[in-house]
């Protein structure tokens, strides 16, 4: 079959064509590009509705509720930056999550790694305190969160009083055979940081008494810390002297 040459077409159909092509093309580009917005995440069901939605699978439908947030996250050809989040709604799946399953960690896992990691104080701060009020209702499997939040509240807030309530909570909360000395003894040394060097040696020495710490090395270790420690806190208890004159 021949095909016919364009020069066939009558000059007012490709000038039709021509103009629909134009106005289709002008039509695209005054179109609103489309952005995934935070508010968008709806609130999660209420205890009740989850109970029913579980089947008495509640730990399927846990991980069902967070892929579907992780999907608001990352929408088809957009990704929600974590600072346009609503953190209270993020907060609050993360909560359902921890009802529906409460022996699972991604929850917390999630809390303290992802959305914690912001350049944002205020959410940093509120996933941190959200981790330390989970917290206690497990210390023992959930210590790696709080030990994490810790972290950040050091080194990424700068609030050392912050992170050594965290680490107190550690050390008097999570005590199961499971939990590693470090995570006990980071107060001692976030006591240091903060000067409270008497504080430290008390608590080190009540440590090392304890007879927690079985490893020869860490024991050595501590002691030689416990020693620094003892002359640390005669100098502040002098320099203190010397300023009270």
């Amino acid at each position: 079959m021949n095909e016919r040459s364009i020069a066939d077409v009558p000059l007012a159909a490709r000038a039709v064509l021509a103009l629909a092509l134009g106005l289709q093309l002008a039509w695209q580009a005054t179109q609103p590009v489309l952005l995934a917005r935070a508010e968008d995440l709806a609130p999660p069901p209420t205890p009740a509705v989850l109970n029913v939605m579980s089947l008495g699978e509640p730990v399927a439908l846990a991980r069902g509720l967070m892929l579907y947030l992780q999907a608001h996250d990352n929408q088809p050809g957009i990704q929600v930056p974590f600072l346009k989040l609503d953190y209270a709604r993020v907060q609050a799946w993360l909560a359902a999550v921890l009802l529906l399953d409460p022996s699972g960690q991604y929850p917390l896992m999630a809390a303290s790694q992802l959305y914690a990691q912001v350049n944002d104080p205020v959410r940093q701060r509120q996933m941190t305190e959200f981790v330390y009020q989970q917290f206690a209702d497990d210390p023992n499997r959930r210590w790696p969160w709080l030990a994490h939040a810790a972290f950040t509240a050091k080194h990424r807030l700068h609030d050392l009083p912050l992170a050594r309530k965290y680490a107190q909570a550690l050390r008097l909360q999570a005590t199961g055979p499971a939990v590693p000395a470090w995570a006990q003894q980071m107060e001692i040394f976030l006591m240091e940081d903060l000067n409270e060097f008497e504080g430290a040696r008390i608590l080190l020495g009540g440590l090392l008494q304890s007879g927690q710490i079985t490893d020869p090395n860490e024991i050595a270790f501590l002691s030689r810390r416990l020693d620094e420690l003892k002359v640390k806190s005669a100098q502040a208890g002098q320099n203190g002297a010397g300023e009270n004159k």
